[in-house]
């Protein structure tokens, strides 16, 4: 599946799952299942803004953005670290008024059901994602992967939560297993943040490098040697350049040869990979 299918999917998956969720919380009253289907808003709201910039992402690069869209993907991973934040927030802010006024929970069996029936298509989907993410190297797939991962965790702490009240009798362990999910969002949403600011600070990419330089040691007998090596990511490409020496009495047209062929075993080594080598005499 295509990164755009793989978003819609998520958008229609999570509509569904939401009215889902906010049934559960409507027959039982839990507070915990509310904020389980307050999350699902910001899993909606996340996937039409991860849609929108794997389109944008996908447009060739123009006058003004020379580089390309990629890195519109980076923004969509802050803008839903952001959201999930702000619903832990919510969460905390509901929780806390319902330790103060506790209520008893009813048709808690049916919700717990109809939850966890949620938690697995979120799981499915979450899924779903992650593999095309791989397949593609699309942060913003990866991080709504990881965000409905995430909710699977928070929607059974939920569950387990709910189950054991019940079971012993104690209604605060509802608004307490809300707490403990806002938790679980602001650690998440924070991470989603920071590595969205790793890539806008074009911060180096480790494995393309070490595959990059793998493909030169294996072309050594051809040239003097390599410096200089630089790597970026932006979005799914990587951009990477790097200083050749070679031998000065090498003709021109033998040095573009030989940095055609480097380029394409380059490309064949290291997915979705634009490099520029800067070649200088050996003197």
């Amino acid at each position: 599946m295509d990164k755009k299918s793989s978003a819609l999917t998520a958008i229609i998956g999570g509509v569904l799952i939401f009215a889902l969720k906010l049934f559960t919380w409507y027959i039982s009253g839990s507070i915990a299942l509310l904020s389980d289907a307050l999350e699902s808003i910001v899993n909606i709201v996340a996937s039409l803004m991860m849609y929108w910039s794997i389109r944008v992402s996908e447009k060739p690069p123009d006058k003004s953005h020379p580089y390309g869209h990629q890195k519109v993907e980076n923004l969509s991973c802050a803008v839903e670290g952001v959201l999930v934040l702000f619903a832990a927030l919510l969460i905390i802010q509901t929780a806390y008024e319902r330790l103060n006024n506790p209520i008893e929970l009813v048709s808690i069996d049916l919700a717990m059901f109809l939850s966890l029936l949620a938690t697995a298509g979120n799981g499915l989907l979450a899924w779903g994602l992650m593999r095309t993410s791989e397949e593609t190297g699309s942060l913003a797939l990866e991080g709504d992967a990881k965000h409905l991962l995430s909710d699977v965790i928070s929607s059974g702490a939920v569950v387990i939560g709910l189950f054991i009240g019940q079971m012993l009798n104690i209604p605060v362990l509802d608004p307490l297993m809300a707490l403990a999910v806002s938790v679980i969002e602001i650690k998440m949403g924070g991470e989603m943040v920071y590595k969205a600011g790793r890539g806008l600070m074009d911060e180096s990419c480790p494995e393309a490098e070490e595959k990059i330089r793998a493909v030169m040691d294996r072309h050594q007998h051809q040239f003097i040697d390599y410096h200089n090596l630089r790597t970026r990511k932006s979005g799914d490409i990587v951009y990477a350049e790097l200083h050749l020496s070679v031998d000065g009495q090498m003709s021109v047209q033998e040095a573009h040869d030989f940095t055609d062929h480097l380029e394409e075993d380059l490309a064949n080594e290291v997915s979705n990979v634009e490099i520029t080598i800067h070649i200088e005499p050996k003197d």
